[in-house]
């Protein structure tokens, strides 16, 4: 919000001498952040001032272009008294007009110097400025021209035209929505700095009763609509000039001035708060209804806009259809324009849910909306429509039409129980309860004591404060006009350290171990949207498309809570493709989010300890978050050299990455084939541990790839990370090694080829006991010679005593038991 400090000063009085520095630092402390304070002639240096046009000859050129070649006298400005010759390209003066001169040597906004140069054949010395040329506005089409007796040729114009005026740009939180005004402001200076007095509440004026010579309204929606004023003026001049004073507070609070009667309504809107419309009144047919909208309705708004209306859109009717979409913007065909002789002014106050709603679903962004959804005072809607005639009456020569509609009354505000020494136990300051009631009767609030002693006290908010619905909320006001600087600063004893818990490091764990593999670490948005999972090419019935929908989420194309992490790190991995970095290998830890379909969660109290129960309620209401673990790899493990081709990477090193992170925890994991969207068909394992799965691994599918411009063989995995880290070693022992001799075996099994790698290992160990040190695949070999569907996989088996060297036979032993094992499990036959 940004207000003209003059404004300001128009309804509050403050003490001679208080700086707008002391204001603005009151202001802040109380609650209303400074953004900025400007100043339209900070940028304007040099000599400018008031100069009357003495001579002014036309003279056409060859462009076509008319320039006028004007004397100006310029007083003793210009150090000489003679008169000033300036070329000037506008047309809207006259000779005898007082205009605003800049002379050599001034600069104007944008470091736009002023000298004496040759133009137009004749030497000109200065300029004669136009509003936008002097940052008053956006009109360029003429100059400004002063009114008679304004000042005196020669005299600094800085003055006249309001430019050491400063404005003050205020960073207003939603919930004070009343200091979206120069009332509102007003009234916290009024509280804010010291010696302030004088409250003139531009609202606080007396107003023509309702009578039955108004224009007919009826209100069918009461709740969305509680106040409806409509005023009537006729004979309004549509060429009237918007007052000089009123365009340069206009343009300050950062409007644009369109014309007379608009830029009252936003005058009005932006002294009071109050959002004003103004409808052609000659253009409106018959009554005003005011109802929700029915569905397949359409309205084409002021911008042009035709839009489609929702049941839940508040809209003004007349008997030719809809003509506005109350409280948010107008229609286009009771628009004023420059023929209106005739103002209707609708004054009315509009439920804020329903405004916020209206302006969400229609995209529309506009100062009336922006109030009207955090609500306005509904006391005001006589006042501010008396307001608007009386201005177009004043400066557009209209008539004041004696009928006065009034349909409905303001809502009344709640009181509310406050226990007078709240603010005292909640800030740690000595504030009494006399002290209390002082603040909040200062704010607007009546309050009544229950008793002397009582400690109660009954507080009802002023009409413009909707945000005071708690008694924590009289509390805060209380403690910021006391003062916040005021709360001491009391350091809370810290409890002894305790370090990480054990959960921390293990994740630390596994992110130095991927990192050490060459992993690098990324962190992705925890949102997604139905295509991302289209993309990941999920069934319609896979539990990952259960998702939770955010009520108010940053993007519409990404309203849920991801399940899965993959979206995210595919999505990161395909930019860096797409820039270049086509060998990558990245990992997210993060958590996920599964729905759990609890109902609402409960609202717990604040004046005490929650209980178990409430708590467990509360718990169960939250949907879980287990800790994931995803990763994505393409491209080449290593580069090209002499020393031969680059490694691609392959779906065993999706698995190998996984199988290191349970390995650093102290597990055993394995691997077995699956199938499971959004990998490869016959190129996906599903990770276990201790029998259960955790996770899958693999090549990427390729359609998948191309979703997320990937290139083909892209593998990734995703992983239960809290699975892992519930099972996993906290403190592992340090390995033992043994000083005798290893003692070798091979052996080769032919399997049929449906026979997982995985389940013979798993025989293999079990019928080795526990002299098996290692055991390692090393090869897998298909062909005529072990027959058709069959496949011989290859071990390495090394034998090891701890306490002595193996005896002969002994690790042949081992083995054949390895063997029998295994062929007893999966029908491994040992190949000769």
């Amino acid at each position: 919000m940004k207000a003209p400090l003059s404004w300001i000063l128009d309804h509050v009085d403050v003490p001679p001498g208080t700086t707008t520095d002391h204001i603005t630092d009151r202001l802040t402390l109380t609650g209303l952040k400074l953004e900025a304070v400007e100043s339209p002639g900070r940028d304007i240096t040099g000599p400018l001032v008031v100069g009357r046009v003495l001579t002014m000859e036309p003279e056409p050129q060859k462009n076509g272009k008319t320039i006028n070649w004007c004397t100006v006298d310029v007083g003793d400005a210009n150090g000489t008294g003679e008169p000033q010759g300036i070329v000037c390209g506008a047309h809207n003066f006259a000779p005898g007009d007082l205009v605003v001169t800049v002379l050599p040597g001034g600069v104007l906004p944008g470091g736009f110097e002023i000298g004496a140069r040759k133009t137009y054949g004749h030497l000109s010395a200065g300029m004669i400025c136009s509003a936008r040329e002097l940052g008053l506005g956006d009109d360029h089409d003429g100059i400004i021209v002063l009114p008679e007796g304004a000042g005196e040729p020669g005299q600094d114009v800085r003055p006249l035209l309001g430019l050491d005026e400063e404005t003050i740009e205020f960073e207003i939180n939603p919930d004070r929505a009343y200091a979206l005004s120069i009332r509102g402001i007003a009234r916290e200076v009024l509280v804010s700095v010291e010696g302030a007095s004088g409250f003139r509440d531009p609202a606080d004026r007396d107003t023509p009763a309702a009578d039955a010579d108004g224009h007919p309204v009826v209100v069918e929606d009461a709740e969305g609509c509680p106040v409806f004023v409509a005023r009537t003026v006729t004979g309004f001049d549509p060429s009237a000039p918007t007052p000089d004073f009123m365009v340069r507070r206009i343009t300050a609070a950062g409007m644009r001035p369109i014309s007379l009667a608009v830029d009252v309504t936003n005058y009005v809107m932006l002294e009071t708060g109050r959002p004003i419309h103004g409808y052609d009144a000659d253009k409106v047919q018959g009554t005003l209804v005011v109802r929700r909208a029915r569905q397949g309705e359409t309205l084409t708004t002021l911008d042009g806009a035709k839009r489609v209306l929702d049941p839940g859109d508040l809209v003004v009717t007349d008997d030719s259809g809809i003509i506005g979409l109350g409280g948010v913007m107008g229609g286009e065909t009771t628009e004023i324009s420059g023929t209106t002789t005739s103002v209707l002014v609708e004054a009315a106050h509009w439920d804020a849910v329903s405004m916020f709603r209206t302006g969400r679903r229609h995209k529309i962004t506009s100062e009336a909306g922006k109030r009207n959804e955090r609500g306005v005072d509904p006391t005001i809607c006589e006042a501010a429509a008396d307001r608007v005639v009386e201005l177009l009456v004043e400066h557009g020569g209209a008539t004041a039409h004696p009928g006065v509609t009034v349909v409905g009354t303001p809502p009344a505000m709640p009181t509310i129980e406050v226990r007078g020494d709240l603010a005292a136990r909640v800030s740690g300051m000595e504030i009494s309860e006399e002290r209390s009631v002082e603040c909040l009767r200062a704010i607007g609030c009546e309050v009544s004591v229950a008793g002397a002693g009582s400690g109660a006290l009954s507080v009802t908010p002023p009409p413009w404060r909707p945000d005071l619905t708690d008694e924590q909320d009289f509390s805060e006001e209380v403690i910021r006009l006391v003062g916040y600087d005021r709360v001491p600063s009391v350091l809370p004893t810290p409890p002894s350290g305790r370090g990480l818990t054990r959960a921390q490091q293990l994740r630390r764990r596994v992110g130095r171990t991927l990192a050490g593999a060459g992993w690098v670490e990324v962190v992705s948005f925890p949102f997604v949207g139905e295509p991302d999972l289209d993309a990941l090419g999920l069934a319609a019935d896979d539990e990952r498309r259960d998702l939770l929908r955010l009520t108010n989420p940053l993007s519409a194309e990404a309203p849920f809570m991801t399940t899965t992490l993959l979206p995210g790190v595919l999505r990161t991995a395909g930019k860096n493709v797409g820039h270049g970095t086509t060998d990558l290998a990245v990992f997210e830890t993060s958590t996920v989010t599964r729905p759990r379909h609890a109902g609402p969660a409960p609202i717990l109290p604040v004046d005490r300890r929650p209980t178990d129960e409430e708590l467990a309620a509360l718990d169960a209401a939250l949907p879980a978050q287990p800790l994931h673990l995803a990763l994505v790899a393409s491209g080449a493990v290593t580069s090209d050299g002499w020393w031969g081709q680059a490694a691609r990477v392959s779906w065993a090193d999706a698995v190998d990455a996984v199988r290191a992170v349970a390995d650093a925890l102290g597990l055993e994991l394995t691997a077995a084939a699956a199938s499971r969207a959004p990998w490869h068909p016959g190129r996906c394992a599903a990770l276990s541990v201790d029998g259960e799965v955790v996770g899958h691994a693999g090549e990427v599918h390729p359609k998948v790839c191309e979703a997320f411009g990937l290139p083909q063989r892209t593998v990734a995995a995703e992983v239960d990370l809290d699975a892992l880290i519930a099972r996993a070693v906290h403190l592992r022992p340090a390995p033992a090694f043994s000083s005798y001799p290893v003692a070798k075996e091979d052996v080769a099994l032919v399997v049929d080829a449906s026979v997982p790698a995985a389940d013979v290992e798993a025989a293999l160990r079990e019928g080795a006991g526990e002299l098996l040190e290692s055991l390692r695949l090393f090869d897998v070999f298909t062909g005529p010679q072990v027959g058709e569907g069959k496949k011989s996989l290859a071990y390495a088996l090394r034998f090891r005593a701890p306490d002595r060297t193996l005896k002969e036979g002994e690790a042949a032993a081992a083995r054949d038991a390895a063997v029998k094992v295994a062929a007893e499990r999966t029908g491994a036959v040992q190949r000769a």
